[in-house]
């Protein structure tokens, strides 16, 4: 059985593969970054999921997952983006909220739990920030994704994701309007910096490139 600590660094290695296109390597000082950990900390822990054979790892050399190591962490994020549904759909938790008890509940071990969890969600796809949630059978389909910063000037398009899961951020778009399924419209990018004018919700708003590259849109 797994700590939670070693379910983390997993999750870690398969959220680096995912923003990186399914390339599946990363590299120690990333890993550690990301745990905000020291580096030889990472290297420690490295070193204990190689021995149970979940990580391809040599000292100096890239990290990856091994398939047994990619399932565990697809069924680690399958029962964290489960459970920020239901903080989100059955219990009234705001978008901004869930990912922080989602770690927590993410480590409880009983699958019937979870496959319980699914049945009483309707088998939900999605999590509350546009991610898909992976099957029970360990099937994490991954799509190519169109940030708002990539729209044009007149476009009118449907945000169906982030990328950005901070509290900080979603709480900043929720000033502005925006959430998923919500409709914005491009009205203006400025060259000097990036930044974009936008309409949502019949309000006019100006945000940063930063944030544009953040939000998905179909």
């Amino acid at each position: 059985m797994l700590s939670s600590t070693e379910e983390n660094y997993l999750k870690v290695l398969l959220h680096i593969a995912e923003e990186n296109n399914n390339q599946q390597e990363a590299g120690t000082n990333q890993i550690a970054a990301q745990l905000h950990v020291r580096p030889a900390t990472a290297t420690d822990m490295l070193k204990k999921l190689k021995e149970k054979g979940l990580v391809d790892y040599q000292k100096y050399g890239k990290i990856s997952l091994t398939e047994t190591g990619r399932m565990h962490a697809v069924h680690i994020v399958r029962k964290h983006r489960l459970w920020e549904t239901f903080l989100f759909d059955k219990l009234g938790f705001s978008w901004d909220e869930v990912h922080e008890v989602a770690e927590q509940l993410e480590h409880i071990k009983s699958e019937k739990l979870i496959a319980r969890l699914d049945k009483h969600l309707g088998y939900p796809q999605f999590d509350p920030h546009g991610d898909i949630i992976p099957t029970a059978n360990g099937d994490l389909i991954t799509e190519q994704r169109k940030t708002l910063a990539e729209a044009t000037i007149g476009h009118k398009t449907t945000v169906n994701a982030v990328k950005d899961n901070s509290p900080e951020f979603l709480q900043y778009v929720s000033q502005l309007g925006i959430a998923i399924g919500n409709q914005i419209t491009i009205k203006n990018r400025f060259d000097f910096d990036g930044s974009m004018e936008i309409e949502v919700n019949d309000k006019t708003a100006t945000i940063s490139q930063k944030v544009a590259e953040n939000i998905f849109i179909k």
